[in-house]
C-alpha cells in the first residue's frame, strides 16, 4: 500500500507533521496551518500542519507517467460537441446564460507504488509554472493532488477577500472574441453577487476587468472582485456562499449546476473544486480554483489511475467545435508533462525551517 508521508506544498510554502483533519470548515478559522482540498462535490477535506517552512521547489527526481496513449476521456470529441450543442438550446430557452461543460480523462499508473503526486508537482513547476501551483498529499485520506491552477477562487487577509475569475481563452490575444469578454462579464456578475451574500453591504467592488493574462501556452481573461466580510462571518460562511466556484459553473449557479449533472459522465472531485491554505492564526488564506489539476484515483475500479480535468465555458456565441478545441488547448502541454518518464539528480535540500506566524 502506498504509504507516503502527509505533505502539502504551495509555492515556496512546505508544510509537513500532520496534526489533525477534519471535514468541518470551522476549523479554518480556530488555530494552525491548514491544507484544504474541497471537492466540486462539495466533500471538504482540511488538514492541520505542525510544521511549515520555506524551499524552493526541487528538481523532480522520479516520476513515471502514463503514455500519451494511455489517455482516454469521460466525454468524446462528439459526446463533448453534442453538449455544447445541448446546452445553446438551454440557453435558447431561457434557462441558463452560461454553463461550463467538462470531461476528465484517466489513465492508469504505470507504478502506483512509486507514483508520488509531488514529484509531479515539481515536474509542472519546470514547465508550466503557475501562480496557485501545489501539492496536497494525504494518501490515508484519498487526496493526493498536483495542481498547476492559474485561477484565485478565494483570498483572505482578515475581513478582506477577494476574487480572480478567469473566463476567456486563447493560443493569443488575437484569439479571444468578444464571445469571451460576455463570458468574463457574466461571470463577475455571478462572483459579485456570491461575494455579496456574506460581505457588508455596498463593499464589493471590481478593481479589475478582463484584464489579459500570459500564462504558459496561452492567454487568459482574468477579473479581480472585492469585498470585506460581514461581522461573524468566517470561513463556512464565505464558503458556503461562493462555492463551487463561479467560473467553472455558469450562471445562474443552480441551472448551470443542474444542466453540468445532466450531460457530464464523470465526477469532477478536486478538478473545478477549491486547493490552498489557511493560516489560521492570522486570518489569512489562499484557495485556488482546482483547474489545471491532477490527481491519482488508487481506488478507481480500472486500477489506480491519474486523472486530470478540462473544459470549456459555453454561451449562446459558442461554436462547439472551437470549445472542443479549447478543452484540447488547455490539457495538451500539462497531458505531455505528466506523460512518459522523467529523471533528474537530486538537488541538495537547503530549506529553513519557518514558524508559521512568519509566514508572509
Amino acid at each position: 500500500m502506498y504509504d507516503a508521508a502527509p505533505l502539502a506544498r504551495f509555492g515556496s510554502l512546505v508544510a509537513a507533521d500532520l496534526r489533525d483533519v477534519t471535514s468541518d470548515p470551522a476549523a479554518l478559522d480556530s488555530a494552525g496551518f491548514w491544507a484544504v482540498v474541497a471537492d466540486f462535490d462539495g466533500a471538504l477535506v482540511c488538514a492541520r500542519f505542525g510544521e511549515v517552512r520555506r524551499a524552493p521547489v526541487p528538481a523532480p527526481r522520479a516520476w513515471q507517467g502514463p503514455p500519451p496513449a494511455a489517455w482516454t476521456s469521460s466525454l468524446d470529441r462528439t459526446a463533448y460537441t453534442a453538449g455544447v450543442r445541448r446546452i445553446r438550446e438551454h440557453i435558447a430557452a431561457g434557462e441558463v446564460y452560461q454553463a461550463n461543460l467538462c470531461r476528465v480523462l484517466s489513465a492508469p499508473l504505470p507504478d502506483p507504488e512509486t507514483a508520488d503526486v509531488d514529484e509531479l508537482t515539481a515536474l509542472l513547476a519546470r514547465g508550466n509554472p503557475a501562480p496557485y501551483a501545489g501539492t496536497v498529499r494525504l494518501p490515508a485520506h484519498g487526496v493526493e493532488v498536483a495542481t498547476a491552477s492559474p485561477e484565485l477562487f478565494l483570498r483572505r487577509d482578515g475581513r478582506s477577500v477577494e476574487s480572480g475569475p478567469i473566463k476567456g481563452t486563447g493560443r493569443t490575444a488575437d484569439d479571444l472574441l468578444e464571445k469571451d469578454h460576455a463570458e468574463n462579464v457574466m461571470i463577475v456578475d455571478l462572483v459579485r453577487n456570491d461575494l455579496g451574500r456574506v460581505c457588508a453591504t455596498g463593499s464589493v467592488t471590481v478593481p479589475a476587468l478582463c484584464t489579459r493574462e500570459q500564462h504558459p501556452g496561452l492567454v487568459h481573461l482574468v477579473s479581480t472582485v472585492r469585498g470585506e466580510l460581514d461581522q461573524g462571518a468566517g470561513w463556512p460562511e464565505l464558503l458556503a456562499g461562493t462555492f463551487p466556484p463561479g467560473s467553472v459553473t455558469g450562471a445562474p449557479k443552480s441551472s448551470a449546476l443542474r444542466i453540468i449533472e445532466a450531460l457530464e459522465t464523470a465526477p469532477r472531485g478536486p478538478y473545478c473544486g477549491g486547493i490552498g491554505w489557511v493560516d489560521a492564526d492570522r486570518g489569512a488564506g489562499e484557495l485556488a480554483v482546482g483547474i489545471r489539476t491532477f490527481w491519482i484515483d488508487r481506488c478507481a475500479p480500472e486500477g489506480p489511475a491519474l486523472r486530470f480535468g478540462t473544459g470549456a465555458g459555453i454561451t449562446w456565441g459558442s461554436d462547439p467545435e472551437r470549445e472542443w478545441r479549447e478543452t484540447e488547448l488547455k490539457a495538451s502541454r500539462l497531458l505531455a508533462l505528466a506523460s512518459g518518464p522523467h529523471r533528474e539528480p537530486v538537488p541538495p535540500d537547503t530549506s529553513k525551517l519557518l514558524d508559521v506566524h512568519e509566514i508572509a
